[in-house]
This record gives C-alpha cells, structure tokens and sequence, in this order.
C-alpha cells in the first residue's frame, strides 16, 4: 500500500486546509512551546512557520475544550455542528482525554465558540473554553528532536519494496497460508468480542466457518490503479513513484517503482514517463516542505482487457496564475501526444486534476478532461464496464471475478431475489448479480460512477437495474419501500443487501437503517479492511435497542479473497443472516433502569470500545 500522505496543506482565501494524520503527542500542544510559535529574535521557528505563509490554516482559530467527562467524538460533533451551528473545520479529541480541540474557519466564529461553549452546560459537566496554540508542523518537529541527538545513529530507510511489498520475498504459496493464519485470528477475536455484546449469539457463532483465503489468478503485475507522488529521492532526483514514509514521521522521501511485482509494466511505463516531463518541466516538483512546487502527483488506471491507459496529472495551482495553469495543461497535452508515436504504451486518456485543498463541502479535487478519451473500459464476470477517473473500481480485475462470484455463491440469490447494493461504484457488484436476481438497485455518493454504472447497465442490455446518487444512509430506506412496492402479488419477499464500503467501514447510520429494514433478511458484507471493519460486524450483530431496532444480524459463514498479493492485505467476505422474529420476541422495549436497559448499555460501553480499538 503506498503510505497514506499526511501534509500540513494550504490553499487560497476562503479554503478551508486540514492536517492529516498527527500523532497524538502533537495534538496537544506541548505547554514549554513559545505560545506564538516564534523564537528569541521574534521569528518563527521552523516547526511554525506554516503559519506565517500566505495560506489560510484553521489552525490559527483553535479552540481546547476542558471538563468534558467521558464523551463520544460523535455526540460532540453533533452537539458543535446540530444543536449550536457551529461553522467547524476540524475536531480533534484524543484518546481517553476529557479535552478537545476544534478549529473555525475565522477569529469571529472563534470568539463566538468561546463565549457560548465558556461556562456550557453538557452532560452533567459545565465547559471551559480558552484559546489553543496551533499545532506543529509534524516534519519540521520530528527534525527538531532529531538534531537535538547529538549521537543519534543514521536511520536506515526502507525500500520501495519493502514500504508497498512486504510480503514479496516469500512463496506465494506461504503468503496465503500466513493471510488465512491472521484472517482466522482476526474472526476468532470477532467473533469473541460478539459472545460479550451478545449472548444470544453463541448458537449462530458455534456454527460460523471461516472457509480459507482465495489465492488471486494474478499474483503479478495485477494493481489496476496506482497513485505516484512527484518528490525526490535520498539523492535529491526527481523522481515518480511511492513514498517511503509519512510526512508526520518526517519522511518526505520518494523511491522509483521500478522493482514492485504487484504493478503492471503499463504503469511503470506511466511513472517513467511523467518523470521525464517533471525534469524537462520549468515547472517544479511539489515540496510539502514549505508547499511549493507544483507537480504533485499522477493518478494511473489501466485496463488488461482493452490495453487502455489513463493518466490524471494532480497539480498544486496556488502558486500558478491561470495563464501558467493554461501553459501547464499544454505541456502535458503536448508531452504525450508527442510521446504516442513511437512509446511502447500510449496514454489514451489524459486529465488535469487541481490538488490543492478542497473547500468547505467540496468532497473531491475538480478533474479537467485534456486529451484523448474520457474513459476506459475493463471486464469483470463477462460484463464490460466504462471507468471514469474518479470512480472506484476493484484494482485486481482477475481477483474480482473470484471475489464476486463467491459472493454470489455465498448469498445464492434466486429470480424472486431484490438485492440492493450499498455503495455500488460504477455498478459491478450489481451487475454481476443481476443476472440472478429479479432485480437489482445501487447507490453511490460519487455522481459520475453512477452515471458510469448507468451507462454499462444499458450497454451490458441489463433491464433490470437502478441506481441512486446520494449518501447510501439517505436511501437504503426508499431503496427498501421500492423493493416491497414492486414485488409480484404472492409472492415471498427475498431482499438481500451487499456493501462494499470504503476502508473506514458504513457509517452507523446506515447500519442501523439496514437493521430497522425488516425486510432484508441476508447481507453480504465484502471489506478491504477487515480490522476497520470489524466495528460494523459487532453493529450488526449486537441486541436490538434503541439506535440499533430490528432483530440482529448473525455471521454465518466467510470467505477471504487474496485481492493483493505480496502485500499484508485481504479481502473478506462474510454473510449475515437475520434471525426470524418470534412471538416471544415481540414486546415493548425495557423502560430505563430496568436490568435488561442496564444490560444494553454495558453493551454499548464495549461497542465504544471496540471503536476506539479499531480505529
């Protein structure tokens, strides 16, 4: 996996700039730090000097919150953003603390948050709310206190490899025994936790198997999509590739890519290239150091069934007028057509992406279509599906075919069968099951994926599909009503749902619609990030109570999928089933402080934790 970029990031008036990925020991502001970040001449120090660029940072408007008791991030957030209007741009609020920090996007909404939230009664506790210092930078902190060890040793980097392919330098054979090894470990520890939350469990759990782990047809050259980041090397080259580090453990290093068996030679080729136009280029690389440059990085998607490749060109334009913009975008335009008459790939897509960063409610970076085709197109399960650039799309095709078609199995759908498909993307998932299913709905917060599954419904001749664009807690209810309102007079209602949600996992909201949904009686749930997942297992699983109404969902068998050879990842899939209700089930809720409303809330307790825990 490449490494999850944590920069301190800037952008023009107006935006909003977020920093990602502190650690916690940086939340905090240490109390021996000079309060404005400056040192003895007046200056600021190298570790603030973010602070002092032409850049907004919400960090300047930071509030800390005391006397919070025990609290959950969630009814904080709903407390700052529903019940006092709030204009927020970030909440921090480390572990197991009674404080918080929260920034706002001015000094006016600042004062405000201090005046109200100062002496504001919440949970049994009266607030207190002063001014916070803006936190350090995390890159310029960790060189801090290296150059403050006089005999520190020099740290050996990892390699390229061994940052994105841990497991390469064994038999793949005995990566997939180590993957089912550490799958079945995690379930057990799942699967326990659950025997706590729920006792009536035990008789589901005794009887869930765990089958094995998949191997995928390809083991390399299989990774569909790749993001490059545009830095320099330990040698100060330019170079296209991976980083080695984050930029809060003080790495800015990147390393070329040409040594990982996991990419195709399409997207080597593609690295390649774009850095031999970075090194022509009057315009620079990006340095998070400082947020100069310009050339960020390139977004890589190829497709094995047509040989197409598309390249998304990410660009930091604050520090470019538009007439640079237009200069840039026809170089690029330029480069590669140029490029195309004699390469051993051609790029048959090219886009301009601006990443800078996002403003408020903007969810993703603008793309700008600048030459060739604006799709490309791949096959899953015999079916031909059209990619846009920003869409998801499972980046191990051949591994697809086998991950959707356990699903398949596992689920057995029939022609009575409805399934919806939260979080669709461009349509596989529902796609691949609508051939046996009556039919088949999606839903997908990404507007130009729903119009990509939309578009291959018609071109695959599917008729019995449909696709929402939305926030899957929005509509998994309407998606249910459509479901009942269209099904055959006398007939039995079989709606089935499956999730393919982003690594995070569904929010609870969406859990606790699926729950109420009576009607839907299997699920299958398919996650890249089984440990992250591992808090929606527990929320479907978990007594029916106030948040969570509706009889449980029970795990009854899974599957894992080796979706990403050499790597420590996998892809699990588990079926749910509900429990039918019975009589003796069906009484009114317990009033507060009996024994069985006790009991929920200690399992609530262990739920909150075992959030913290996975996340």
């Amino acid at each position: 996996m490449e490494c999850l970029n944590a920069e301190i990031p800037a952008d023009g008036a107006g935006q909003t700039i977020e920093v990602e990925d502190l650690a916690e020991n940086l939340v905090k502001t240490d109390e021996s730090t000079v309060a404005d970040g400056k040192d003895e001449a007046g200056k600021p120090g190298e570790e603030y000097a973010y602070l002092e660029r032409n850049e907004f940072t919400s960090e300047i408007f930071k509030v800390e919150v005391k006397n919070m008791g025990y609290f959950g991030i969630g009814e904080f957030k709903k407390l700052l953003r529903n019940t006092l209007k709030f204009d927020v741009t970030k909440i921090k609020a480390p572990t197991r603390k009674e404080f918080a920090f929260v920034c706002f996007r001015s000094q006016e909404d600042q004062q405000r948050a201090l005046e109200i939230l100062n002496g504001y009664k919440w949970k049994g506790k009266v607030l207190k709310a002063h001014v916070a210092k803006a936190s350090a930078d995390p890159l310029q902190k960790k060189r801090a206190a290296e150059d403050q060890e006089s005999e520190r040793q020099p740290k050996k980097q990892r390699t390229a490899v061994e940052a994105t392919c841990p497991l390469s330098h064994i038999a793949y054979e005995q990566q997939l025994k180590q993957k089912s090894e550490d799958m079945s470990a995690l379930l057990a520890k799942y699967t326990q936790e659950l025997r706590k939350v729920n006792p009536r469990a035990k008789p589901h759990l005794d009887k869930f198997q765990f089958q094995e782990v998949l191997p995928s047809p390809t083991v390399n050259g299989y990774r569909n999509k790749n993001e490059f980041t545009v830095g320099k090397n330990s040698a100060g080259e330019v170079v296209v590739g991976f980083r080695l580090g984050c930029y809060s453990d003080g790495s800015v290093e990147v390393a070329e890519v040409a040594d990982l068996p996991h990419l195709p030679e399409q997207a080597k080729w593609a690295a390649r290239s774009f850095q031999d136009l970075v090194r022509k280029s009057r315009f620079l690389p990006f340095n998070p150091d400082g947020n100069v440059g310009h050339f960020r990085q390139l977004m890589v998607r190829c497709s094995s069934a047509t040989g197409e490749l598309m390249l998304v060109a990410g660009i930091y334009s604050s520090n470019l007028s538009d007439d640079e913009q237009g200069e840039l975008k026809q170089e690029l335009k330029s480069f590669y057509e140029e490029l195309a008459k004699d390469a051993p790939y051609k790029c048959t897509s090219l886009y301009y992406q601006d990443v800078k960063h996002r403003e408020a409610g903007q969810m993703i970076n603008p793309v700008e279509h600048i030459w060739g085709s604006t799709h490309i197109t791949d096959t899953i399960q015999g079916l031909q599906f059209r990619i846009s650039p920003l869409a998801f799309f499972q980046i191990n095709t051949e591994g697809a075919n086998v991950l959707y078609q356990k699903a398949i199995d596992l689920v057995a759908p029939t022609k009575d069968t409805t399934m919806l498909d939260i979080c669709c993307g461009t349509g596989t998932i529902t796609l691949a099951f609508a051939k046996h299913c009556r039919k088949v709905m999606g839903v997908e917060i990404v507007p130009d994926a729903i119009k990509d599954a939309e578009f291959n419904a018609e071109a695959n001749g599917i008729k019995n599909a449909k696709f929402f664009t939305g926030n899957a807690n929005d509509f998994i209810k309407s998606m249910v009503r459509e479901a009942l309102y269209d099904q055959e007079p006398g007939k039995p209602v079989d709606l089935i749902a499956v999730v393919d949600p982003p690594r995070a996992g569904l929010h609870h909201r969406s859990i606790a619609a699926i729950r109420s949904a009576d009607a839907i009686n299997r699920l299958v749930y398919v996650s890249c990030n089984p440990h992250s997942a591992k808090r929606n297992f527990i929320e479907l699983a978990r007594p029916e109570s106030k948040q969570y109404k509706g009889e449980p969902f029970y795990p009854k068998s899974a599957v894992a999928v080796d979706m990403f050879p050499h790597t420590m990842h996998t892809e699990l899939v588990i079926l749910f089933e509900r429990e039918p209700k019975t009589k003796a089930d069906e009484k009114s809720p317990p009033e507060e402080g009996t024994a069985q409303s006790k009991s929920e809330a200690t399992e609530e307790a262990i739920g909150e934790q075992i959030t913290a825990s996975a996340t």
